[in-house]
């Protein structure tokens, strides 16, 4: 049930996406499409009288995705680019999942708020996205990659990864 809404979640942030990167004049018919579409999860063929085609259009974009998509894999490989002290490490949970503790030198930008801080995140240098588990980095790193930032990638490990290692957890 979980993966069925993240995928979804990723779904409606391409679609908006798509909003933005298609031609003005194609926006209502990309609208209508949309709102004609009740569960893109329920549909499983293609609708060749719409003049647009969202699942073609999701297909390509979840398929020219990176093996790995855009993580870093362990507490080593973060640390070792935390060594950079030009990379940003931006934990995603609540303000108070945060203030009860965090990876040392992160700063806080709940996952609700992303989209209202794109001015805290750098264009031009490494940015990490963490929270509790990885669900919510993913969408942030979705989010961002959406937004045209291609210097962000997500800690899938993630606060129970870095605290299972044993590593420095900081509390505020």
């Amino acid at each position: 049930m979980m993966f069925k809404k993240l995928i979804q979640t990723i779904l409606l942030g391409f679609a908006i996406w798509s909003c933005f990167s298609i031609d003005p004049g194609q926006n209502s018919i990309l609208a209508a499409t949309l709102a004609e579409t009740t569960s893109i999860s329920q549909s499983k063929t293609p609708n060749p009288s719409k003049p647009l085609n969202l699942e073609l259009r999701i297909d390509r974009f979840l398929m020219s995705m990176p093996a790995g998509y855009y993580t870093i894999a362990s507490v080593e490989n973060l640390k070792s680019l935390l060594e950079n002290s030009q990379t940003l490490l931006v934990d995603v949970r609540e303000a108070s999942e945060y203030r009860a503790g965090h990876i040392p030198n992160a700063i806080n930008i709940p996952l609700q708020t992303l989209a209202r801080n794109l001015s805290k995140i750098p264009t031009d240098r490494p940015v990490v996205l963490y929270c509790s588990s990885g669900y919510r980095s993913g969408m942030g790193v979705m989010t961002l990659h959406l937004f045209n930032y291609d210097n962000v990638q997500g800690f899938p490990p993630s606060f129970v990864g870095w605290k299972a290692a044993g590593e420095l957890v900081v509390k505020q």
